[in-house]
């Protein structure tokens, strides 16, 4: 049985709710992700951030594949209870499945998107 809290938060027609993923300390947004009811109740009972892929229509454990999981210090929601903001201490120091810190690398310069962010370690290592 889901607790009255989760039921304040304001799903989308999906059943979904975007989530940002900011590092503890630093404050820098590491990534967005989708999370349905399922997945927020279960990054709340284990302390690890549990989101929704939209592509594979599942419940994807952060770091179940590469081990660069989210320890979850806080949950907020914005004031209107559409956004839930993770408060993380990022495992590996790689939060963004391209091998980077975080998945923001891109930056517009003029007409264009310039990778402004290194690649810590090569995705071909992380995932295989």
């Amino acid at each position: 049985m889901m607790s009255e809290w989760i039921n304040q938060i304001k799903w989308d027609d999906n059943g979904l709710v975007p989530a940002i993923a900011q590092e503890t300390g630093t404050g820098k947004i590491l990534m967005m992700a989708w999370m349905n009811r399922e997945s927020l109740q279960l990054t709340r009972e284990t302390g690890h951030a549990v989101y929704f892929s939209r592509s594979r229509q599942k419940l994807w454990h952060k770091g179940e594949e590469s081990g660069h999981q989210q320890i979850v210090k806080s949950i907020r929601v914005d004031c209107d209870a559409d956004v839930v903001l993770l408060e993380v201490e990022q495992k590996g120091g790689i939060a963004c499945h391209t091998g980077r810190h975080n998945c923001f690398y891109r930056e517009l310069h003029g007409d264009e998107w310039v990778e402004v962010l290194p690649v810590i370690k090569d995705p071909n290592q992380i995932y295989g």
